[in-house]
């Protein structure tokens, strides 16, 4: 079980902007802000680290660089994610569809975000 995770962004600035305005479209939020450091969450749960669950912190960005999937909880979720990523600077890596080979429900869009990183949205429903 993961509890938290993150990535180091080279800009800590534009990266807080990006994230924030891309993961609201799945519900999350700043949770903690420690200045060179965020914390993402959606605090589902009384039980949610309170810092949240995703983290950026400004060092060097990993090599090579992670994928990450974000869970959405409707295909409009991914369009809105995919929309949103693109208007703050990300660049396309697979417009929001069915991902037949993963399952009959994978739904997802697909991000590079503005150091590189992989990251998506899929809903399962």
């Amino acid at each position: 079980m993961i509890d938290h995770t993150g990535i180091n962004v080279s800009n800590i600035a534009l990266s807080k902007r990006f994230y924030e305005n891309v993961l609201e479209t799945l519900g999350y939020r700043i949770c903690l802000d420690l200045g060179t450091s965020v914390g993402f969450g959606a605090q589902a749960n009384k039980s949610d680290d309170p810092g949240g669950d995703f983290w950026i912190s400004e060092q060097t960005p990993h090599t090579p660089r992670s994928h990450i999937a974000f869970r959405a909880n409707t295909r409009e979720e991914v369009r809105a994610f995919h929309e949103m990523a693109i208007r703050y600077g990300g660049v396309c890596n697979g417009t929001p569809g069915v991902r037949s080979q993963y399952h009959s429900s994978y739904y997802a869009a697909f991000i590079l975000e503005p150091d590189g990183y992989n990251i998506e949205a899929v809903c399962h429903k």
